[in-house]
């Protein structure tokens, strides 16, 4: 695999994207309000990258976007990869270890996901302080790449503690709500029972979701600091579940986005 990965990583560099210091992972929904504020230098499709998956979820734009954010190098994915696409947990998270082969020093995660919290509200922002792993699979089964990382990274702190705090003296600063919680990663891509909420609330988690978890434990792997923030676009009470509806669920995330990327933006200033 080890081959693969330093073959994404060398068409990229080919393309001009040289020593990005800050990787972004926009997810669903997400990145409008982001893009704004980068400066793009080079635009590629995940296609043309030798060994990239192909988004194929369809709000997700499938590109590999470099350039400037607050006078730092920043290499943005505008789309990522989920296990229900029909990939591997390796080829889910590949991009992750061509982040790190690029120089990436900090990785910043975004997705959409549902409210378990009852003190909380849609379109809320939540900031990951920590995660449950309820995949089928882990992107570190198999031979290890002694590489990139150890056999059995720790997951103490799978959220870079220095980060989440900047966040955290941002959103006050700003007077931006960001509640601070547990994600739990499903498989999907079906939506849960009310059964289900009821579980994933009763085993501790804020929120719902079918991404970030493989790409946390990579980066952890291979010793690249992130955090993650998730935009709540849904409420999930199991005593008053309603049917879901994406498109609302797509606009929620594109308005509460405009809080993300100034969170996010102001966290680039920083580092």
């Amino acid at each position: 695999m080890m081959k693969e990965i330093k073959e994404a990583a060398a068409f990229i560099k080919d393309k001009g994207v040289t020593d990005p210091a800050i990787g972004v992972i926009l997810g669903t929904g997400l990145g409008k309000g982001f893009l704004q504020e980068m400066q793009v230098e080079v635009s590629i499709d995940y296609a043309v990258i030798p060994h990239f998956p192909v988004a194929t979820v369809e709000f997700h734009s499938g590109k590999l976007l470099f350039g400037e954010v607050q006078g730092k190098k920043v290499v943005a994915m505008q789309g990522r990869f989920h296990y229900y696409e029909g990939y591997s947990m390796q080829e889910v998270t590949l991009p992750v270890r061509v982040l790190k082969l690029l120089g990436v020093q900090h990785l910043l995660i975004s997705n959409a996901a549902g409210n378990l919290n009852g003190d909380w509200s849609k379109g809320e922002l939540m900031l990951i302080d920590d995660h449950i792993n309820l995949q089928p699979d882990n992107p570190l089964r198999g031979k290890n790449l002694d590489e990139m990382g150890p056999r059995f990274p720790d997951m103490s702190a799978p959220y870079d503690p220095k980060m989440n705090a900047g966040l955290l003296e941002i959103a006050a600063g700003k007077d931006i709500t960001l509640r601070k919680g547990v994600y739990v990663s499903v498989t999907g891509p079906n939506l849960e029972t009310r059964a289900e909420y009821r579980f994933l609330k009763g085993i501790g988690a804020d929120a719902v979701g079918m991404s970030t978890v493989p790409e946390v434990i990579v980066a952890n792997h291979v010793g690249l600091p992130c955090c993650a923030i998730s935009v709540l676009t849904d409420d999930c009470d199991p005593d008053d579940l309603q049917p879901v509806n994406i498109e609302e669920i797509i606009a929620i995330a594109g308005k509460a986005e405009e809080k993300l990327a100034e969170l996010y933006v102001e966290l680039i200033k920083k580092l």
